[in-house]
């Protein structure tokens, strides 16, 4: 299983992988609106699942995401795509119940021994979070990728969304930053394994405690952190939120040696580019704040953490790190600061 490493077939890391914001929402804003009265949540504000009611008193929670070998271990790829697709169902308020595998690999290339154990890490996750994996489909492709779609429920009463955010908010961010950089300097023989294996930690690690208190402090609003970037994000947060946001730079946690890591421009990942790119639409960075942290917000993160959106009074009560605030302003520019 280790005669072929899994991101020397890759193109792009995990969620670095994912067709630019500033290309895909054009396209997805120009599709027929869905016009069914019971869909609460659809594709309207760029939230991270659709949320359908059944009743008054419960909703369907639904998401997909898949992506290319962001590590070369196939059993910690396949944990971390089914917590990132499990993430999704968290940044609502849901509880996952059941999810399919979606598989796209080359038997004759990387054999079935591989692909076993990439559906039991994805199978160990998915357990984890007292969901179960039902079926799924797989097709071949020289290009390896892996995700699930994952399906929760949710009294619609409950229903977090990343439009309710309120100016005066604080924000909080309960996973740190940077696995976009230490995947694509692994690809580049720039990362030790110290630095991997406390980034695999990261994007192994389930959102439920984090939503579970987002929920019981009242969060206004919601969304995790992925492949466009915390800026990417917290825009589209902002945006349908119709408020402003400011960054406080320093206070965004990173992976430990990340920051060093960003030093070196040859670790931004490709996903992280296009987002700097797009940040430049709705972002303004102060004079003194630095590179490798200009980065850092745009890093084409991975599994990431969840961003919460809630009474400064009750912030504390969020495991993770307060990194910003809300504001009236133009609705979805950002401040870095």
């Amino acid at each position: 299983m280790t005669a072929v490493k899994l991101t020397s077939l890759s193109h792009g890391a995990g969620c670095a992988c994912k067709v630019p914001a500033a290309l895909l929402a054009p396209i997805v804003q120009a599709l027929p609106a869905p016009t069914d009265p019971d869909l609460l949540v659809g594709a309207a504000t760029s939230d991270d699942a659709a949320v359908y009611r059944l009743r008054d008193d419960l909703a369907l929670v639904q998401t997909a995401d898949f992506f290319t070998p962001i590590v070369d271990d196939p059993y910690d790829f396949g944990r971390i795509a089914a917590t990132n697709a499990l993430s999704d169902v968290y940044a609502m308020g849901g509880r996952p119940l059941s999810a399919l595998n979606l598989v796209a690999w080359s038997v004759e290339k990387l054999g079935s021994e591989m692909l076993a154990e990439v559906l039991r890490g994805g199978s160990d996750a998915i357990t984890a979070a007292g969901a179960s994996i039902v079926g799924g489909h797989t097709i071949d492709d020289p290009e390896p990728k892996y995700g699930l779609a994952v399906m929760g429920v949710i009294d619609p009463a409950d229903v977090i969304t990343n439009a309710g955010g309120r100016a005066g908010d604080a924000l909080v961010l309960t996973k740190p930053l940077g696995a976009g950089a230490v995947t694509t300097a692994l690809k580049k023989g720039l990362a030790d394994a110290d630095v991997l294996a406390q980034a695999v930690e990261v994007m192994t690690e389930l959102n439920a405690a984090g939503a579970a208190a987002a929920q019981a402090a009242g969060a206004h609003g919601m969304t995790d952190v992925t492949g466009f970037g915390l800026l990417g994000h917290l825009h589209e947060l902002a945006l349908a939120s119709g408020v402003a946001a400011e960054v406080d730079a320093m206070a965004v946690p990173a992976i430990e040696g990340v920051v060093e890591l960003l030093a070196d421009d040859r670790t931004v990942a490709g996903g992280s580019r296009n987002n700097r790119a797009y940040a430049e639409e709705f972002a303004s960075f102060a004079p003194g704040v630095e590179e490798v942290r200009r980065r850092l917000v745009t890093d084409a993160m991975t599994s990431g953490g969840l961003l919460v959106a809630l009474d400064p009074a009750r912030a504390g009560e969020v495991p993770g790190t307060v990194i910003g605030r809300l504001l009236a302003g133009e609705a979805g520019t950002i401040s870095v600061v």
